[in-house]
């Protein structure tokens, strides 16, 4: 019995001061996630050394869950150094906020950006007899996200922006010029895209 008491004495002992531990990281920040309304977890971009304060995060390093079954916004082909063609897809709560005509976007909102290497459909030019058809070949120019979080992401206009090339996101350097890019459309929430019923 005596042995119980004092296996049970230890353990507390252990177990109160990482509780206390744990407890301080969290009112910290440390190691918590956010998570937007479709559950996806978002970070920092490892290199981007965020302060504590809220609305100091500009980026994403968390590819959010499920996004190639979000619903189809709109298609575009970048020319140029890009020449790619691109969908852009949304979730549900940028979609609703899309057709509903919602300027600023809900938090929440998440656009995503896929682009593929526009190409030459050269079986259906053959049947064709003309040049005319074009498809989308291998992916290019990465997966970029817009997540909406008016707090979270306050220093860039309510929006954080992320980058994942194979899956991994890209080094923050490569995404401080989406803000600056994007404030030139302050009047549309800062979003390019318009919505292609």
């Amino acid at each position: 019995m005596n042995r119980y008491f004092i296996a049970l004495a230890v353990a507390a002992a252990i177990a109160i001061p990482i509780g206390v531990i744990l407890l301080n990281a969290q009112g910290q920040g440390v190691g918590s996630q956010s998570s937007g309304k479709m559950g996806a977890p978002m970070t920092a971009v490892g290199d981007a050394k965020p302060d504590k304060e809220a609305g100091s995060t500009i980026f994403v390093s968390e590819i959010p869950a499920g996004y190639r079954d979000w619903k189809l916004i709109s298609v575009a082909h970048e020319e140029s150094g890009l020449n790619d063609i691109r969908a852009i897809l949304g979730n549900d709560i940028a979609v609703q906020a899309y057709r509903e005509g919602a300027i600023p976007f809900p938090d929440g909102a998440i656009i995503a950006r896929l682009a593929w290497d526009y190409i030459p459909a050269e079986e259906n030019n053959r049947i064709f007899g003309v040049n005319q058809s074009f498809i989308a070949g291998p992916p290019k120019n990465g997966v970029q996200f817009m997540v909406r979080d008016s707090k979270k992401f306050a220093t860039t206009g309510g929006w954080g922006f992320g980058q994942f090339n194979e899956g991994k996101p890209v080094e923050a350097a490569m995404l401080q010029s989406c803000f600056p890019c994007h404030e030139r459309i302050k009047d549309r929430d800062l979003v390019f895209t318009r919505y292609s019923p």
